[in-house]
């Protein structure tokens, strides 16, 4: 790895975006030279100054998008779901630069070569998907970061925390094998993928052992540290599949996302090739908040449901 005193300037990309916060944050505190290029900086954005040194607006200003990327050495993009095709601008202005040590597109879901999912979520993939086939066939040097699911995010999304209410939503057995990361980890692990010359041109997938757990089991957890006891109401594979056939775009995706991981168990069902690499193994010193510490954070502060990565 580079030293200390040789740390890249980082562009990212979507930086103040829901993922984008979090990876300009971890960016910055670690001493890395941070810009970020994204959409509007609203008059009610709380958006740290010191956390974004520069800001752009649109992805079509293709030579203003040119002279930044000269400035850095590794460009991250974290741009939601309607600007996923826009990416493939910001491969050519790399291919113009020629200067670009690393880029990371906006991945860090399921392992998107891996996975065949229902139709809206596959047509999702396939955006990404050709994303990744440009920038290889661009040969650009890139880390392919697949970081399963937002912990924070989905912990809303399953327990609804902050909110009353005595039941849970539990979407088919509830027994399929999910990996739930903490956003600030997937940040921080991110920022040390970028200046490792093993995750070059490699898949790096965030699967520690003590965030696996099942829908079922999470449930049991945050029962032991509530005290209280929740009516499990299961939601059928069939009414998935058919929710996932009417509802309309962009309604259907998150319907498909879910059938995909938490009923199917996709995150689970593949071994790592061999051009992927398994972050806690790359990197045994860095600790990955545990499922059980994900829930005492909400347990001290129960966060409202979070925005999607979709907007």
């Amino acid at each position: 790895m580079e030293g200390e005193n040789t740390k890249p300037k980082i562009l990212i990309f979507g930086g103040t975006g829901y993922l984008g916060k979090y990876m300009a944050k971890a960016s910055v505190s670690s001493g890395h030279n941070t810009f970020v290029y994204a959409r509007p900086v609203t008059k009610n954005s709380r958006t740290s100054k010191l956390e974004i040194h520069k800001e752009f607006q649109e992805l079509d200003e293709h030579e203003k998008i040119i002279s930044i990327l000269k400035e850095v050495g590794v460009v991250i993009s974290t741009v939601a779901y309607p600007q996923l095709l826009d990416q493939l601008k910001i491969v050519d202005a790399i291919k113009v630069a020629g200067n670009i040590k690393r880029f990371l597109p906006s991945e860090f879901g399921c392992e998107e070569d891996r996975v065949m999912p229902l139709p809206p979520f596959e047509a999702y993939l396939e955006k990404k998907r050709i994303v990744r086939r440009a920038i290889e066939a661009a040969e650009i040097p890139y880390t392919f970061v697949s970081a399963n699911c937002y912990g924070a995010y989905f912990v809303n999304v399953l327990l609804c925390p902050s909110e009353p209410h005595d039941d849970v939503v539990v979407y088919g057995n509830g027994e399929a094998k999910v990996v739930f990361n903490y956003e600030e980890d997937i940040a921080n692990c991110t920022i040390k993928v970028i200046n490792d010359p093993r995750t070059c041109n490699r898949i790096v997938i965030y699967r520690p052992q003590t965030n696996i757990i099942s829908q079922l089991e999470l449930i049991s957890v945050w029962e032991e540290k509530t005290g209280r006891s929740f009516k499990r109401v299961h939601v059928s594979e069939e009414e998935l599949v058919n929710l996932s056939q009417t509802l309309p775009p962009p309604e259907d995706i998150p319907i498909s996302i879910i059938h995909s991981i938490l009923v199917k168990g996709d995150l689970m069902n593949f071994e790592l090739g061999e051009d992927g690499i398994e972050a806690s193994k790359l990197y045994p010193d860095f600790k990955f908040t545990t499922i059980d510490q994900l829930l005492d954070i909400f347990l001290i502060n129960p966060l409202k449901p979070a925005r999607t990565a979709f907007e």
